[in-house]
C-alpha cells in the first residue's frame, strides 16, 4: 500500500479517461459517462488513465487492435504500419504498479487496452476475430490486483452489477484503511463481526469458512491476507433474493422481544414481498433501520449490511 498516496478520507477510483469526456479516443472523440460524471463523481476522486495517449499516440490517431500469434498478443494498426506492443506493455506495467492505493477501477468496454472482457482478438495478419481478448492494460491491472473491484462502465447500468461493484469498492477501501492503521487480531475480529450479515447475503458458505481463519491465527499477516482473499471473493458473488431474505430474517430475530404483533407482521410482510420481487430491498432495510432507532441494538446498528454505501447513491431502489 502506498501510504503517501492512499487517502483514507476519500476513495480514489481509476477510470478510463474517455469516460470522463476527455477527447482521447482514436477518432478524437470520447465516451462520456453521465453516470460516472454526475452520479458517482461526488463520492470518489478519479484517477484518469488513457494508455494510448500516455505512450504518445495522440488523438485522432489510427485505431489499433489485438492480434494473436500463438501465445503472443500484438497491438497494432490493422494495416500493420503501427506496432505499439512493447510501448503499451511497458507503460501498463509501470502505471499499474503505481495504482496500489486505489479502491476500484471503471474501464471502457471493448478497448484493446482497457476492455475487461470480450475484446476482439484477431488471428495474426488476418481479419478473423473472436471476442475472447482482454485489454492489455486491463489484464495487467487485474493480474496485479486480483481482488480490486473492477467493472466496465456499460455493465454499471445493470442494478445488481452496479450495487455489487460499489459495495465491493467501499469494503475494499475499509479493509485498506484497517491495513494502514495496523492489524491486530481484535481489529480483524471486529471487522468480521461488522460484515457478518453482508457476507451471509453474498455467500453463507464463505461466511462460515472465514471465521475459523481469524479464530486460529498463527501468523497475523498471513491470516489477514488469506481472510482478505476469501472476503473479496465472497463479495464478488451477487447476493441472491434467497440469501437476502434469510439475512433479513436473521436480523428480524433481534427485535422479537421489542416489536408489537402488528410491527412483527409488517416487517415479515415487507421481507416476503421483497422475496417475491414485489418490493425493493430498500423497503425492509428502511423498516429495520426505523426499528433500530426505536429499539437500539448496537451489534445490529454496526452491521455494514444495513448501510454498505451512502444512501444518496440510491443503489437499493431498483431490486
Amino acid at each position: 500500500m502506498n501510504k503517501e498516496i492512499f487517502n483514507p478520507e476519500k476513495i480514489q477510483i481509476g477510470i478510463s479517461s474517455c469516460l470522463l469526456g476527455q477527447k482521447v479516443r482514436f477518432d478524437g472523440g470520447h465516451k462520456n459517462s453521465n453516470y460516472c460524471n454526475i452520479d458517482l463523481a461526488p463520492f470518489f476522486d478519479y484517477i484518469s488513465v488513457c494508455p494510448e495517449m500516455a505512450i504518445g499516440m495522440g488523438a485522432p490517431r489510427k485505431s489499433i487492435r489485438q492480434e494473436r500469434d500463438g501465445d503472443k498478443i500484438f497491438v497494432k494498426s490493422a494495416d500493420g504500419s503501427i506496432d505499439v506492443t512493447d510501448k503499451l506493455n511497458e507503460y501498463s506495467e509501470k502505471r499499474v504498479g503505481e495504482l496500489d492505493f486505489i479502491g476500484g477501477y471503471i474501464l471502457c468496454a471493448k478497448s484493446p487496452t482497457c476492455g475487461m472482457e470480450r475484446v476482439i482478438e484477431y488471428k495474426y495478419g488476418t481479419n478473423n476475430g473472436t471476442k475472447s481478448g482482454v485489454g492489455v492494460f486491463a489484464k495487467k491491472l487485474m493480474d496485479k490486483y486480483p481482488h480490486l473491484p473492477v467493472e466496465e462502465e456499460g455493465r454499471l447500468h445493470d442494478p445488481l452489477l452496479k450495487e455489487n461493484f460499489i459495495t465491493r469498492v467501499y469494503a475494499y477501501h475499509e479493509w485498506h484503511c484497517l491495513q494502514a492503521e495496523g492489524w491486530t487480531k481484535h481489529k480483524l475480529m471486529q471487522f468480521h463481526a461488522r460484515y457478518k450479515y453482508l457476507l451471509m447475503a453474498h455467500s453463507p458458505q464463505w461466511y462460515r469458512d472465514l471465521g475459523p481463519i481469524l479464530a486460529n491465527i498463527e501468523d497475523l499477516n498471513e491470516s489477514a491476507q488469506t481472510y482478505f482473499e476469501g472476503f473479496m471473493t465472497a463479495l464478488k458473488l451477487i447476493a441472491s433474493r434467497k440469501n437476502h431474505t434469510s439475512t433479513l430474517q436473521h436480523i428480524q430475530g433481534y427485535f422479537k422481544k421489542h416489536l408489537s404483533k402488528e410491527q412483527k407482521q409488517e416487517l415479515s410482510e415487507s421481507i416476503m414481498k421483497y422475496r417475491e420481487g414485489v418490493l425493493p430491498l430498500l423497503v425492509p432495510i428502511t423498516l429495520i433501520n426505523h426499528y433500530l432507532r426505536e429499539y437500539p441494538t448496537p451489534y445490529i446498528e454496526g452491521q455494514v449490511y444495513l448501510n454498505p454505501h451512502p444512501e444518496a447513491l440510491r443503489l437499493r431502489y431498483a431490486y
